[in-house]
């Protein structure tokens, strides 16, 4: 990624998601609406902006045209201290951002043994393009939502 580009970061949680995946883009329109404290950054993990941080975390070349197969959530991407967080971990930390009770929903859901977190994430990633379907392009953000993409 740029310079500017983790200027705009500023200490957010950069967000990677799966751009193609209709239930992790009405996630993120969920977390948009709610996140009045502007600390979420989004992008799609096909973006080649976030190539060089994939291939840092040990993805595979051949899987960077298509990114993870989980979300990811990145605390101080590019700093030294640049740490990773996936699947129910990603989500928790998500909601920990977000003001009000939502960040209460996150501490109760941290308590939740990993394990049975993740079941349930693998769960729902297992058949998320069958239920909510496979997007043939990520839609656009609104003008007012753009510049909390990279």
């Amino acid at each position: 990624m740029s310079v500017s580009e983790l200027d705009e970061l500023g200490g957010r949680l950069l967000v990677i998601f799966d751009g193609h995946c209709g239930f992790c883009n009405g996630s993120v329109r969920w977390f948009l609406r709610r996140d009045k404290l502007d600390r979420l950054r989004f992008v799609a993990s096909e973006s080649p902006k976030v190539a060089e941080l994939l291939a840092r975390q040990g993805y595979a070349p051949g899987d960077l045209a298509t990114g993870p197969d989980t979300i990811l959530a990145v605390r101080d991407a590019d700093g030294a201290n640049e740490r990773v967080l996936v699947r129910s971990d990603a989500a928790v930390a998500m909601l920990e951002e977000l003001p009000g009770p939502w960040a209460g929903v996150g501490r109760v859901f941290n308590w939740v043994p990993r394990w049975v977190r993740d079941l349930e994430y693998r769960l729902i990633a297992r058949w998320r393009y069958r239920i909510w379907g496979r997007l043939e392009m990520c839609p656009l953000p609104t003008p007012e939502e753009r510049r909390r993409f990279l």
